[in-house]
């Protein structure tokens, strides 16, 4: 493996991590001599990237990375696009509301509204990449492609489990195409206890006409108690419209046209 490919191995590791992490650990858990991995992580330390508690300490992420990441959806123009539509989405459903966008095969929460303003509120870190499996945004995306297409993603990524995410948690093949369907039947993606216990969830996909592969997905997600099957049906066509907003919208987005 090249010095590339073990640096990026590195960084993403540290994502995963909420402590710092010794360089034995790095070594050994991404399979790399300690020789080598020391070296890397001091170019990463010297180059701003990760820096240790103290002196031959443990290695943590800094902030770096994620400024680099927030400074270019700033240039993209992605989320002054997107935010207006994501408040007046929140406000109408009075839940968390979240965009997602498409790069390569992976699908990454970028921009969010809060709506709810008093009781139990949902609100997960952003930035993070969706458990395919087991997301409505997941399924939504998955929506707009083949079933062949939406497995190879998935087997890639793995099924995410019901111990480590919701009860209903689909596990089989089977059982994913269930949700997936449904969606496309639907227009939307519902989920009920599969992203998280007594949590439900639902998701559209950003996707303009004419055959394009879809450039996003825009979901609503909170508490079983208040966002019940009911209330997602009455959503439902609130939830499309914004997607199809966005989409109309998203020509003005140097990130959105470079996934289309």
């Amino acid at each position: 493996m090249s010095g590339v490919l073990r640096t990026l191995g590195i960084l993403e590791y540290l994502c995963t991590q909420v402590e710092a992490v010794p360089l034995a650990a790095i070594a050994d858990d991404l399979d790399i001599p300690r020789s080598a991995c020391h070296r890397l992580l001091v170019d990463l330390k010297n180059a701003g990237y990760v820096r240790q508690l103290r002196d031959h300490g443990d290695y943590i992420l800094t902030t770096k990375l994620v400024g680099m990441g927030l400074g270019f959806l700033a240039t993209s123009g992605i989320v002054d696009i997107a935010q207006a539509r994501l408040d007046r989405l929140a406000d109408t459903s009075g839940e968390l509301v979240r965009l997602a966008i498409v790069d390569g095969d992976r699908l990454t929460w970028v921009a969010k509204a809060q709506g709810a303003l008093r009781g139990l509120r949902y609100d997960p870190d952003m930035g993070m990449d969706t458990i395919l499996s087991c997301s409505a945004t997941g399924h939504a995306w998955m929506q707009t492609m083949t079933d062949e297409r939406a497995l190879e993603l998935v087997s890639r990524q793995g099924f995410g489990q019901p111990n480590q995410y919701g009860p209903n948690a689909p596990t089989t093949i089977k059982a994913l195409l269930g949700f997936i369907h449904r969606a496309r039947e639907r227009g939307y993606a519902t989920i009920n206890e599969v992203f998280a216990p007594a949590m439900t969830a639902m998701a559209a996909p950003v996707q303009r006409r004419g055959g394009y592969p879809a450039i996003g997905v825009i979901s609503i997600a909170g508490p079983l108690s208040r966002l019940t099957e009911q209330r997602m049906k009455a959503l439902g066509p609130a939830l499309l419209a914004a997607a199809a907003e966005l989409a109309l919208a998203s020509s003005a987005s140097a990130l959105f046209n470079r996934a289309v």
